[in-house]
């Protein structure tokens, strides 16, 4: 075995990176926290997939349900557009 000096020899970037991946950032912690975390990624897929936020209503109305549901209005002094 050849000698490394004690060091790890450093893994592939595409590897780190999926490591990376898989680990919850601050946006995907918060998201969790709001408990519609699905309800969260249905409507940015939408959003993703047509590119039009109009198109994604349902999914929009759907999240809004969920947040108010969880009571995430009192816990980040969000309101409701008059």
């Amino acid at each position: 075995m050849a000698d490394d000096g004690g060091k790890k020899a450093a893994k592939p970037a595409d590897e780190q990176a999926q490591v990376d991946d898989d680990e919850p950032d601050e946006w995907d912690k918060r998201i969790l926290k709001t408990g519609c975390a699905d309800e969260n990624m249905r409507m940015t897929d939408c959003y993703y997939e047509k590119k039009d936020w109009r198109k994604c209503k349902d999914e929009m109305e759907a999240f809004t349900r969920c947040w108010k549901a969880h009571g995430n209005d009192e816990r980040t002094s969000s309101q409701d557009a008059a």
